[in-house]
C-alpha cells in the first residue's frame, strides 16, 4: 500500500466500534507515512553503516533509546540489499526490541523463548546473551519454526540455541545445566548412538518416513500438537551434544522447576495483531470481511484470551525462583492484555508484576495497570505492544 492511500485508509464501522469499545484512536492506523521503519544491526556491524546508507540510498537514524537499533523512512524496502542479504542486519520493530530488552538478559542465563517464530526477537535474545547460557525455542508452528532456523543460520547465532516444534501451553522440558562441555566433538562420535552428536539438517530415511506417515495421518498441525517435542535444530553449545534422548526429554517438577527452570522467559503470545499498522491495512486489499473473521470474532478472540492465559501460566511454571518472565503481544485490546494480566495474577500467587527498570527513557505510557506499558504508532512512533514483566517469589 502506498502513502496516500495509508492515509485515507477508510475503517468500516464494525471496527471503528471494536476501537471504540477498547479506547482506541482510529487514527493510528493513518499514521503509516510517519511512522519508521525499523532495523537492528548485528552487533560488530556497525562500521558498515555508511555503506548500507549508501545502498538503500537514504539516511538511517540512530534509536536513542534502543541499543543497535536504527530508523529508516517507511517506504524503503532492505530485503534486497547487500547487508541484509549477508546477516550484518535484520528488520525488527523497535517495540519488540523494548520488549526483548525488559528481561534484563545477563550472560550465562538460560532462556525459553515460548512463542518463537519468526525470530526476529530471538535473534535479539542470542545477540545480547553472548557467549554463554542458552536459548530454548519453542513454536507450534513447524514452517514457522523452520523459517526461524534459517535465521540463526544466516546470522550465525545459533551456538547456544534449540529449537523445538511443540504446543507452548504444555511443553515441559528444562534447560540443560550441567552438561560435558569439555568433552571434544571426536569423543562424542566415538559413543553410542542414540547420543546426540553435532546438528545436522539431513535426517536418516527411517525418520523421514515416520515423520511423513504421521503427517498423513493426522495432519501436521495436530501432529505438532499431540506428539512430543520435535527438536529440529540445536547448536553445538546448546547443551544437548552428548546428552542422549531420554536425557534430553527428561521433565521435573515440583520443588525442581523452582530452582532448575529458566532464568528467564520471553511470551510474545499470539494475538489479533490489530496493534500492527501495516497489518490492519492489509485488510483493505484482503477485505474487510477477513478483518470479521480474523479479528473481530468474539468466538476467535475469547479461544485467544484463553491461549494467551495458558501460555503465560506454563511459560510461568517453567520460570525458577527469583527469575523475570516478560509477556507481550502486539494486540492493543484490554482483553488480550490487561485481562490476562490480572487473570494470571489471581491464579498465580507466586507472581509479581515488576517495574521495566529500562522503560524511564521509551516512549511508551502506561497500561490500565500499573507496572505494564504499552506502545502505540501515535505515541511511540512504532507498531502497537503491551508489555508486562513478572518474577516468581519463593512462596
Amino acid at each position: 500500500m502506498d502513502v496516500e492511500a495509508a492515509s485515507n485508509l477508510s475503517l468500516p464501522d464494525a471496527f471503528l466500534d471494536f476501537l471504540s469499545e477498547n479506547g482506541l484512536d482510529p487514527s493510528i492506523y493513518t499514521t503509516s507515512d510517519s511512522t519508521p521503519r525499523y532495523i537492528r544491526l548485528k552487533p560488530g556491524c556497525e562500521a558498515y553503516l555508511e555503506e548500507i546508507e549508501a545502498e538503500i540510498k537514504c539516511k538511517i537514524e540512530k534509536v536513542a533509546w534502543l541499543p543497535n537499533f536504527y530508523s529508516l523512512p517507511p517506504d524503503i524496502q532492505i530485503a534486497k540489499s547487500k547487508a541484509y542479504q549477508e546477516g550484518k542486519m535484520y528488520g525488527i520493530d523497535a517495540a519488540s526490541g523494548a520488549a526483548v530488552l525488559a528481561l534484563n538478559i545477563s550472560s550465562g542465563d538460560h532462556i525459553l523463548d515460548l512463542c518463537a517464530a519468526p525470530g526476529a526477537k530471538l535473534c535479539m535474545i542470542l545477540d545480547l546473551l553472548g557467549c554463554s547460557g542458552s536459548v530454548t525455542g519453542v513454536d507450534v508452528a513447524r514452517h514457522r519454526l523452520a523459517a526461524c532456523r534459517t535465521m540463526l543460520q544466516k546470522y550465525a547465532l545459533g551456538d547456544h540455541c534449540r529449537l523445538f516444534v511443540a504446543d507452548g501451553t504444555t511443553f515441559s522440558l528444562l534447560p540443560v545445566r550441567v552438561h560435558s562441555d569439555s568433552k571434544t566433538c571426536e569423543s562424542v562420535l566415538e559413543e553410542k548412538a542414540d547420543i546426540y552428536k553435532e546438528w545436522t539438517s539431513r535426517r536418516s530415511y527411517k525418520e523421514r518416513k515416520r515423520v511423513a506417515k504421521a503427517r498423513e495421518s493426522a495432519g501436521s498441525q495436530l501432529v505438532s500438537r499431540l506428539q512430543d517435542p520435535e527438536l529440529i535444530f540445536y547448536g553445538r553449545r546448546s547443551g544437548v551434544v552428548g546428552l542422549n534422548k531420554s536425557d534430553l526429554y527428561q521433565t521435573l517438577c515440583g520443588n525442581e522447576v523452582l530452582h532448575c527452570g529458566y532464568d528467564k522467559v520471553l511470551v510474545d503470545a499470539e494475538c489479533t495483531h490489530d496493534g500492527s499498522i501495516r497489518h490492519i491495512q492489509k485488510f483493505e486489499h484482503w477485505g474487510w470481511k477477513t478483518l470479521q473473521r480474523r479479528v473481530l470474532n468474539a468466538e476467535r478472540t475469547d479461544d485467544l484470551t484463553v491461549l494467551q492465559l495458558q501460555l503465560l501460566i506454563n511459560g510461568f511454571r517453567l520460570l525458577k525462583v527469583g527469575g523475570s518472565l516478560v509477556y507481550s503481544t502486539c494486540s492493543l485490546t484490554i482483553a488480550q492484555n490487561e485481562d490476562v494480566v490480572e487473570q494470571f495474577l489471581l491464579q498465580n500467587a507466586s507472581a509479581e508484576l515488576l517495574e521495566i527498570d529500562a522503560a524511564k527513557n521509551w516512549p511508551c505510557k502506561s497500561g490500565q495497570i500499573p507496572k505494564t506499558l504499552r506502545f502505540d504508532p501515535v505515541t511511540s512512533r512504532t507498531s502497537g505492544l503491551f508489555v508486562a514483566k513478572f518474577t516468581k517469589l519463593a512462596i
